[in-house]
């Protein structure tokens, strides 16, 4: 069995769980292939005593034959993954070293019980839908995916912009807003969620638009069906916006025309026997928790 080894870099206080999550799988007997960059990091403090397989990209990926992906980190670190793994058929677990960890939710205590069941076949696998960006100008060099939320933001300027959008080529709205949000059900529970946006279930088969700080206290979250077509045009008195893909952005005008749909392939997240949405959103929520007592 082989598994892809995902993680942005190597903290200092990760490195006696870092340490421990290599040994352990020294001990299954599991190859690996790791991320270059993160590989680099790695080999300052820790021996592989067998030789290990780097991938970089794509393409790198997919000659890799990996079983399994495993990110280290929190849930942005799993944000970088949809744009490596794209449509191989991959699925991929998180390691929490983060903070909240609405998808990375494997915490470090359970982390030999939760490889063991990979191993095993004693998990789900939860598909997710990834936006898709598409745009009359060259963005994002064609890695034009997301997980969580594309994002209109403003950029030079503490004016509000005018977000033009279009459902399937009809007219929605203006927003005035400083930013438009339109969020995947995995993304439901992040930026969509700090700016007033619903929770919406992983299998939704839905999008939701989050206007960021609205001009007009009228204008509301709206949740479409995600086999729609959203498109944006954008203006404002700054000549120069920011356009966001989970934690990636480019700069945009007002020549940029975009729009945003459902991408052709799901993202694959394992959820453990012992895990699901219901318990994820209540534990990280901390609903029905009566401070009084």
């Amino acid at each position: 069995m082989r598994f892809a080894i995902y993680s942005r870099h190597l903290k200092p206080k990760d490195l006696p769980t870092t340490r421990a999550f290599f040994q352990l799988m020294e001990d299954m007997g599991i190859e690996l292939t790791i991320f270059k960059i993160y590989h680099e990091a790695l080999k300052k403090h820790i021996h592989f005593k067998r030789p290990i397989e780097l991938f970089e990209t794509h393409e790198d990926l997919k000659t890799a034959n990996a079983d399994f992906m495993i990110t280290l980190g929190g849930d942005g670190t799993i944000l970088d993954t949809p744009i490596l793994i794209r449509d191989l058929d991959l699925p991929l677990a998180g390691l929490n070293l983060g903070r909240l960890g609405f998808l990375a939710n494997i915490e470090k205590i359970k982390m030999r019980e939760a490889v063991e069941a990979i191993v095993n076949g004693a998990f789900t696998v939860e598909k997710r839908s990834l936006l898709q960006l598409e745009c009359n100008l060259p963005i994002f060099e064609g890695n034009n995916y997301a997980l969580n939320d594309c994002t209109i933001v403003k950029r030079d300027t503490s004016s509000m912009i005018i977000v033009h959008t279009y459902i399937n080529g009809e007219y929605l709205n203006s927003y005035w807003a400083d930013g438009l949000i339109i969020a995947t059900p995995t993304g439901s529970t992040g930026y969509s969620l700090s700016c007033g946006g619903p929770i919406i279930f992983p299998n939704s088969n839905n999008f939701i638009i989050t206007p960021v700080a609205p001009h007009n206290l009228n204008i509301r979250p709206v949740v479409i069906s995600d086999d729609a077509v959203v498109s944006f045009q954008i203006e404002g008195r700054a000549n120069n916006f920011l356009c966001t893909l989970d934690s990636r952005f480019e700069t945009v005008t007002s020549d940029y025309i975009i729009a945003v749909r459902k991408a052709d392939f799901k993202f694959k997240l394992i959820r453990l026997h012992n895990s699901n949405f219901h318990a994820n959103i209540r534990g990280k929520l901390l609903w029905g928790l009566d401070k009084r007592n």
